[in-house]
């Protein structure tokens, strides 16, 4: 059984970061092209970053030199830091497996 669960979502003031996780078990993960989706309310869910079994990263504009998208093969994690985050980045952040497998997302809520 596929399963991707991600954590490290929460509550940030404009400006400050956050690390998201999202362990993988069940497939062979390292073979895999990762990514990060998100969804506003009201919005639809959007790619925010993917990286392949190779390490290339490819980012949304609007995360451009702010998020970055990584994995550790070892532990079967790919990663997503978030810097200099922004109150439109406010989203439940989903992992997504290339062939179509989903983590339950987490929340990232960032206000004053």
């Amino acid at each position: 059984q596929v399963q991707l669960v991600e954590s490290g979502g929460g509550l940030v003031q404009p400006g400050g970061s956050l690390r998201l996780s999202c362990a993988v078990s069940g497939l062979v993960f390292r073979v895999y092209t990762m990514g990060w989706y998100r969804q506003a309310p009201g919005k639809q869910r959007e790619l925010v970053a993917t990286i392949t079994s190779g390490g290339a990263t490819d980012y949304a504009d609007s995360v451009k030199g702010r998020f970055t998208i990584s994995r550790d093969n070892a532990k079967d994690t790919v990663y997503l830091q978030m810097n200099s985050l922004k109150p439109e980045d406010t989203a439940v952040y989903f992992c997504h497996q290339e062939f179509g497998y989903w983590g339950q997302g987490t929340q990232v809520t960032v206000s004053s």
